[in-house]
């Protein structure tokens, strides 16, 4: 997707500890992935026992830097931040910034994705869609950079695999055969919307 050009360079992350503000472990173990070449002293913010922010933004981007925010200003370390979610055409782009809410307090994907199966049911045939990631990097002293990314493909039934988190098993990517769920997890890292949104971080902060 089109990235708006800056008006000035981003902030660089020094070496030192980084707050992964996820209490999701699927995330924590895919972005903790991404960021192992980098030689951070990566750590979990449920590790760390702070809380999860309500997410009250309206946007993808708006949720990443308040998770962000928060989780560095209570931890006093740079934090990063994902917000990510599938978008169904047929549902008008559900669940979207709601995606995590449709697994509902147990996170349970599994009802998730039978869900979203019958809501596209409901609708017809159209099996379009895309995940969205937006990652959000802040500092203490309110600083954020965030980046945006975005895969397109189709939503196949029944779910297949058994790699993956979330909704992962019945999301194929255009190009592909297989889900998110079944293909290896590195090869996941180097196509998925995190990592498209990642390489932007990367670029610019690290």
């Amino acid at each position: 997707m089109s990235v708006p050009p800056r008006l000035a360079p981003a902030r660089r992350l020094a070496p030192g500890r980084l707050v992964l503000a996820t209490h999701n472990p699927g995330k924590v173990r895919e972005i903790a992935a991404l960021l192992g070449p980098f030689g951070l002293d990566v750590v979990a913010a449920g590790t760390l026992g702070l809380p999860e922010p309500e997410e009250t933004g309206t946007t993808f981007r708006a949720n990443a830097e308040l998770k962000a925010l928060a989780s560095a200003t209570a931890s006093g370390f740079p934090a990063l931040a994902d917000d990510s979610g599938l978008a169904v055409e047929s549902l008008g782009g559900a669940p979207g910034i709601y995606s995590a809410r449709w697994a509902g307090e147990a996170k349970d994907f599994t009802a998730a994705m039978d869900r979203v199966h019958r809501e596209m049911t409901a609708q017809g045939d159209d099996a379009r869609a895309h995940f969205v990631c937006a990652l959000s990097l802040a500092w203490p002293d309110g600083h954020v950079e965030t980046f945006e990314g975005r895969v397109d493909g189709a939503i196949v039934w029944p779910p297949q695999g058994s790699r993956g988190f979330g909704y992962d098993a019945i999301f194929v990517a255009e190009g592909m055969t297989e889900t998110f769920a079944e293909i290896d997890p590195e090869e996941k890292h180097a196509l998925s919307h995190r990592a498209r949104a990642f390489e932007q971080l990367v670029a610019a902060c690290l």
